[in-house]
């Protein structure tokens, strides 16, 4: 596997996005895992912010999602944005599951390792390496809105989140065209 390539390292406090579209609007692809064995997944929750005196990111990951346990067994993860033309791409790598298919190969995504030794996607516009904190899971007592329960949670599956350290941050604009 390559080295990120064509990227320009990024102080977290110049990104400029609107973190609403950056989440909700274009989605994003969580990955963890080595080389010889990683997965990503598609997610749209999530956030950014301060904590502990630490630029964070926040992520949320249902227990049955094979994504999780990579993200478990691993103290690093990375997140990357697209351009919106990989939107169909997005939405495989969140509707299947990589215990089924190869991603890689059905979207035609390349990876590549990151500064921080994390996988990423070449074709992304930003890519995001986190350094594990802190992860806990959502707690059915802790809800004050308890109808979040019952639209949300039918099953009980109750995300995991994890916060992660912004470690490295990499833009590389000539793969957004459109926003």
């Amino acid at each position: 596997m390559e080295k990120l390539s064509h990227f320009n390292e990024l102080n977290p406090y110049k990104l400029d996005e609107n973190v609403f579209n950056l989440l909700d609007i274009k989605w994003m692809l969580i990955t963890a895992g080595i080389p010889e064995n990683f997965n990503t997944m598609t997610a749209s929750w999530g956030g950014f912010g301060v904590l502990w005196n630490k630029s964070v990111v926040t992520i949320y990951i249902r227990p049955q999602r094979y994504t999780y346990k990579f993200v478990e067994e691993n103290q690093t993860f990375n997140i990357s944005f697209f351009d919106k033309k990989y939107k169909p791409t997005l939405n495989f790598c969140g509707s299947k599951s990589g215990r089924d298919y190869d991603k890689v190969k059905e979207t035609g995504l390349t990876p590549v390792i990151t500064p921080n030794n994390n996988i990423t996607f070449q074709e992304s516009y930003l890519s995001i390496d986190c350094k594990k904190l802190y992860a806990d899971n959502l707690k059915p007592d802790s809800f004050i809105d308890k109808s979040i329960i019952d639209k949300v949670y039918p099953s009980k599956d109750f995300h995991r989140f994890y916060i992660g350290e912004i470690a490295g941050c990499y833009s590389n604009e000539n793969n957004l065209q459109s926003l």
